[in-house]
């Protein structure tokens, strides 16, 4: 068991550098124009010289970016742990600082900032856990690594996991299907709440917007009322577009924080037609009392609160329009089944 800090150190993109750090014994990052960064020594300090060298850089991303070479110079220290890993062969390099950081141009031209290491041995990713898997996927160059999955790293690395019987190979599939599964539902979940998120921020123009774009994607075509007095209706679909044509669907959207009452839902089913059908958008929910209204209304009436919206969003996403997908641009992720 380690008790140093674990960092992964990322072999260029696709690892392409991995030869040159198994060989060289070393690890590097880029950050060419900055020079020599042996004289920065504080965190503002390097970020008022990411500014400097890359001022087209926008500050939130020089921001963020600052702490990539900060953490190479100074947070690594010699008899850290540093790995670094090889896509084509799926194996991780695991090796121990053993110098601190040094600007060598001649030796490595197109990333000359570099910390010597002692390789001990390497780690086949097919051996962790899809916990510790999932951990060491983070598309950042420089990152540290969660002491759980530093600790399985080190018990693979010196053969101390093998204290009993090797589980089954049925055994080992079903334990990884089943963590695979726990996972996606975890990133499903997150996934879920930062589309929520992002609806949340539209304005009310831009909810009202989303909210026909998403009907338009249903099949109907829609007509927005007018800023001002709506009359208790934000949006007409049907058919035909002009509400002649059945089923005639009158929307009222509310972008509020605010759950909608009883009060509100008796007005909007007081000014509706006897053939009208109601739908109700309220992104900050609605209260029982105004669930109940709308169960025993005269017409049907449909409550659409932030959770619902966004489940009928990702279910029409792909038939939603361009200006729509571009108010609220997702992209899709492939998982396996």
């Amino acid at each position: 068991m380690t008790n140093h800090t674990t960092w992964m150190v990322r072999a260029g993109e696709a690892g392409f550098r991995f030869e040159d750090f198994r060989t060289g014994a070393y690890v590097s990052i880029g950050w060419t124009e900055m020079g020599d960064l042996s004289k920065l020594t504080t965190r503002e300090e390097f970020g008022a010289a990411v500014a400097r060298t890359y001022p087209s850089m926008r500050k939130a991303q020089a921001a963020a970016s600052t702490g990539q070479p900060f953490r190479f110079v100074r947070e690594i220290k010699v008899g850290d742990t540093v790995i670094t890993y090889d896509r084509s062969e799926r194996i991780y390099l695991v090796g121990t600082v053993r110098g601190n950081y040094e600007y060598a141009p001649q030796e490595s031209p197109d990333q000359p900032n570099i910390r010597r290491v002692n390789w001990r041995g390497k780690v086949d990713r097919d051996s962790l856990s899809v916990t510790a898997r999932n951990s060491l996927g983070a598309i950042a160059t420089l990152f540290q690594i969660p002491a759980e999955v530093a600790i399985e790293i080190e018990q693979l690395l010196i053969g101390s996991q093998l204290t009993g019987p090797t589980p089954s190979c049925t055994t080992l599939t079903t334990s990884a299907d089943e963590q695979v599964s726990d996972l996606y539902r975890d990133v499903q979940g997150k996934g879920f709440e930062f589309i929520k998120d992002k609806v949340n921020q539209l304005d009310w123009e831009e909810m009202q917007e989303l909210v026909a774009g998403l009907l338009r994607a249903m099949g109907y075509k829609t007509r927005i009322s007018p800023s001002g007095s709506d009359r208790g209706k934000d949006i007409v679909a049907s058919p035909d577009g002009l509400g002649f044509e059945d089923p005639r669907i009158v929307v009222e959207v509310k972008h509020r924080n605010a759950a909608m009452g009883s009060q509100e839902i008796r007005s909007f089913l007081g000014g509706r037609h006897e053939n009208d059908k109601g739908l109700y958008v309220s992104t900050g929910g609605f209260t029982k009392d105004a669930r109940y209204e709308a169960e025993r209304g005269r017409i049907p009436v449909t409550l659409m609160d932030l959770d619902d919206l966004v489940k009928a969003l990702l279910e029409h996403y792909e038939k939603m329009d361009v200006d729509m997908q571009r108010l609220i641009p997702l992209r899709k992720v492939y998982w396996p089944a």
